[in-house]
């Protein structure tokens, strides 16, 4: 049943609301002829990790001073409990990002042309994947939404890009009003709840079922996350539960196959490919984009269909593993994601960003735990 709190009146008229204070500070940086142009406020934002009030326009230090305060509900013990969970669930929470949330964010047919009209789809896919990731561990480790965490920092430029994206579409022309606007409420509250509900649904899938206390704690997370990206509050539910009947609710509205998506999708899937070393996963990560995801979903987004025998049978076979007949239904184990989410984090730690950009940064602990070699230890 769907909560009478998100009506199609209500959702729509979120297509038409974005972040008044981060839009209101970049659109005065223009104004008073602080930057050229919203790509180099992107540029200058990407470059420089960290950011002090000395280092920002006048109109930009009144928002981070704003921005950086967490919402009074914000219960500190829940997020250590979330991020706790992170830390156990290992790789399989980026498996979830790459292979569940960025998929599901393809197949909103208004949402996703945002993504495609910014991008470059060599260089921005693989940029998009990596530096999403960073934000996912950022968030997520332990300490990443305090006062000077890596999460709350990555929190605050992100709306503040989103709103530089927002003027930089606009500026365009190419935009359509019936997609109404750019990162616009509704969408970035469904993005949002693809980091929480859609990748709980997924660490399920791969084997790995978080306890009724973990589940409330990661979406805890989240949702204080959402406060600070900008989503309006209305669109950020108490409860794990109420947060997954809005997702559904959001999804069931914006799920459309449309040629942008299927385009975003393939270039994820090649990208994934090239950044794992070896061919020993090729075709895998289509596999578990359908599986974790639903093939209805799938299909919206042109996802190959699914091969298990040459995405997992041979691995599973290559790499000593038994497998007895029958255990196709539960092949998609947390031991083999795992793995693939391993090579994956240690692909995008190989990976440059780019001359401007910063290496990949993963604490040393969550290395440890997750046995991710480190750039060092690959090369040695």
């Amino acid at each position: 049943m769907t909560d009478m709190r998100w009506t199609n009146e209500f959702l729509d008229s979120m297509r038409e609301v974005c972040d008044p204070p981060a839009d209101e500070a970049v659109q005065s940086l223009f104004t008073q002829g602080m930057v050229g142009s919203a790509n180099e406020l992107m540029k200058q934002l990407v470059a420089n990790e960290t950011v002090t009030a000395e280092q920002l326009p006048v109109p930009l230090r009144g928002y981070f001073e704003q921005s950086v305060k967490l919402p009074s509900w914000a219960d500190k013990e829940l997020i250590r409990e979330g991020q706790a969970a992170f830390s156990r669930c290992g790789s399989l929470s980026v498996v979830a990002l790459v292979c569940a949330s960025l998929p599901t964010c393809y197949a909103g047919a208004e949402g996703v042309q945002v993504l495609h009209l910014t991008a470059r789809l060599q260089t921005d896919t693989k940029r998009r994947i990596i530096e999403t990731a960073q934000m996912v561990v950022d968030v997520m480790s332990p300490g990443g939404l305090e006062p000077d965490g890596w999460g709350l920092r990555d929190a605050q430029k992100v709306r503040l890009m989103h709103a530089a994206v927002r003027h930089l579409i606009r500026q365009s022309g190419r935009w359509n009003p019936e997609w109404g606007q750019p990162i616009n409420q509704e969408d970035m509250a469904g993005t949002l709840v693809t980091f929480s509900v859609v990748t709980i649904r997924a660490l399920v899938k791969m084997g790995y079922t978080l306890e009724p206390r973990e589940e409330q704690a990661y979406y805890h997370a989240w949702r204080v996350v959402g406060y600070l990206m900008g989503v309006d509050e209305r669109l950020l539910p108490e409860t794990y539960e109420e947060g997954s009947r809005l997702a559904d609710a959001i999804f069931a509205r914006v799920f459309r196959s449309c040629e942008q998506g299927k385009v975003m999708t393939q270039a994820l899937i090649e990208q994934v490919e090239h950044i794992i070393p070896g061919n020993l996963f090729d075709g895998l990560c289509s596999t578990l984009i359908r599986h974790l995801i639903g093939d209805e979903t799938a299909d919206l987004i042109a996802v190959p269909p699914a091969d298990w025998t040459r995405a997992l049978i041979k691995p599973l076979q290559l790499l000593g593993w038994v497998m007895d007949e029958g255990d196709e239904a539960n092949i998609v184990n947390a031991k083999l994601s795992e793995l693939f989410g391993r090579k994956l984090l240690e692909g995008i730690v190989w990976v440059s960003r780019g001359n401007e950009r910063p290496p990949f940064r993963i604490p040393e602990s969550l290395r440890e735990s997750w046995n991710v070699r480190s750039r060092e230890q690959q090369l040695a």
